[in-house]
């Protein structure tokens, strides 16, 4: 990828990746490794722009069932396939640090020959990762202030062959990452946040922003929902201003999982839904890949066609 030549080596993704809506997978880390290698190079034959992980310890419903380390499966899937971008969706300081989370992210992105992108967030303040090497959930305040320290911290870890820093929570001593990435001057980072912190965060340092659509209230319907992200991105433009950057150059990530009713109800639906993010500034939407009984059943058949065909209509 390009740099913008500011100087700061930002990676111009939004520049890169907008020739039209891009269609992307979450690829749960459920399946024992025959499955899971099937599953991956198929989504790279489904024409999919990128699979991703999410990077957590387990997860709500599926948490009394299989689930394995993303960065070990983005690995083995980096290994069985040639095209397909791969990421986390997202990882968090709920149990990672920078230091050795950006060492595996640049062996990933070696493996890979340069095809992953980093999705970082705040994580989830309550259950799952929050409280799972025993301390005590932290306050909105300190995950806020442990998110923003975490990126920065992760970025700096990303750009350079030596880097040491000392920080409230987070620190690193001479911490080396030789070669480096290789994707310069670092592997993208999308950043997930809605409130007016993770918004700045991700016009100051992200290559990309994630939303889910409505944060902190359930949304009536679909059209509520949309008008939430149409809000997140307005506000998103605002903080890209008041850093002095254009908006254009921040990739807009549209998680769909979390939407209210039935979005892939059918083929023209998503059809529907996609362009409506489009028209709001989304660049790329992301579907999970289909698990029977589970929040993400999705029937087969219209899935193949949401990752096959739906890019060309909205080109």
């Amino acid at each position: 990828m390009d740099t913008d030549g500011s100087g700061g080596g930002r990676i111009v993704g939004a520049a890169a990746y907008r020739t039209g809506m891009l269609v992307s997978t979450v690829i749960l880390p459920i399946h024992r490794w025959p499955e899971a290698r099937e599953v991956w190079q198929r989504a790279e034959r489904l024409g999919a722009h990128a699979g991703y992980s999410y990077d957590h310890l387990s997860w709500r419903s599926f948490a009394d069932g299989p689930w394995y380390g993303t960065v070990p499966m983005l690995s083995a899937a980096a290994l069985v396939t040639d095209r397909l971008r791969l990421g986390t969706m997202v990882t968090s300081p709920n149990f990672r640090d920078p230091v050795p989370l950006a060492k595996d992210l640049m062996t990933l992105d070696e493996l890979s020959g340069g095809r992953i992108t980093a999705g970082v967030g705040a994580g989830s303040a309550t259950g799952f990762d929050a409280t799972v090497l025993g301390g005590p959930a932290w306050s909105a305040g300190e995950r806020a202030d442990r998110y923003a320290e975490f990126v920065r911290l992760l970025d700096a870890l990303l750009r350079e062959p030596d880097t040491t820093s000392t920080g409230r929570y987070y620190s690193a001593h001479a911490a080396k990452m030789i070669p480096g990435c290789v994707q310069r001057p670092r592997l993208p980072c999308y950043l997930a946040g809605t409130g007016p912190r993770g918004l700045r965060l991700a016009a100051e340092l992200g290559d990309g922003w994630i939303t889910t659509g409505p944060a902190g209230r359930p949304a009536e319907d679909l059209t509520d929902a949309l008008a939430a992200v149409g809000d997140q991105l307005r506000r998103l433009a605002e903080a890209c201003a008041a850093v002095g950057r254009d908006p254009a150059t921040l990739h807009r990530v549209l998680l769909t999982g979390f939407l209210p009713g039935e979005p892939f109800g059918s083929f023209d639906q998503a059809v529907e839904l996609a362009g409506a993010a489009a028209r709001l500034g989304i660049d790329e939407i992301v579907v999970h890949w289909p698990v029977p009984d589970s929040p993400f059943a999705l029937d087969e058949t219209l899935f193949e066609r949401i990752l096959t065909e739906l890019p060309g209509q909205l080109g």
